[in-house]
């Protein structure tokens, strides 16, 4: 039997209000932005989908503290570019709190494109993979990930179909992306920055 895991919990600032985002089954679902502080002093800003249930329970604001437990979801959203993934947090607990800032991922996943090992300009090791997570109901998240040194030298061995366990954080990140025409358009990546990482025999 394949295990799934797929947990993430996060404690920070809720940065936004609610807004509808869709409704499935009879179940209307919001999103908003959760701002977690780094130990650097910058901020994560992730997205939190919520059942509107669950966040009336809650009886949240913006500007207060949150702990949000749950999992990281991914869906392809048409774009005028293509398709955009897009990662979210899928909340499965809301609750106020006054805990310092926390981000802390657990996946269970395959590697559905060959991990990329590279170096940085300034000569730090790093690797790019891409994960798919199974869930419930045959259905699969796709999600970013990056090693960083010894740990980014050992998934640049490993291949498409490799089953990996990783701790991590998810993190936001900003760049430009140049469209066609030659304008520039500011976008938001999010990815799982692995502490560890190793192969799972099941």
């Amino acid at each position: 039997m394949e295990y799934i895991i797929n947990q993430i919990r996060l404690c920070g600032t809720m940065d936004t209000a609610p807004v509808f985002s869709h409704e499935n089954h009879g179940r209307r679902f919001y999103s908003f932005f959760l701002a977690v502080e780094r130990l650097s002093g910058t901020e994560d800003r992730l997205r939190i989908l919520a059942d509107w249930e669950l966040l009336n329970e809650a009886d949240i604001a913006w500007g207060e503290r949150v702990l949000v437990t749950g999992q990281i979801r991914s869906f392809n959203q048409p774009a005028q570019t293509g398709r955009h993934l897009v990662i979210s947090v899928y909340a499965e607990s809301l609750e106020l709190t006054d805990e310092a800032p926390d981000n802390q991922v657990i996946l269970t996943g395959t590697f559905c494109r060959d991990p990329v090992y590279r170096r940085t300009p300034l000569g730090r090791e790093i690797c790019d993979g891409m994960l798919a997570v199974n869930r419930p109901y045959h259905r699969t998240d796709y999600l970013p990930c990056i090693f960083w040194g010894r740990c980014a030298r050992e998934m640049g061995k490993l291949t498409v179909g490799a089953r990996i366990t990783l701790t991590g954080r998810l993190q936001s990140r900003d760049y430009v992306k140049t469209l066609a025409e030659g304008q520039n358009e500011c976008r938001t990546a999010y990815e799982i920055s692995a502490v560890s990482a190793e192969l799972t025999r099941e």
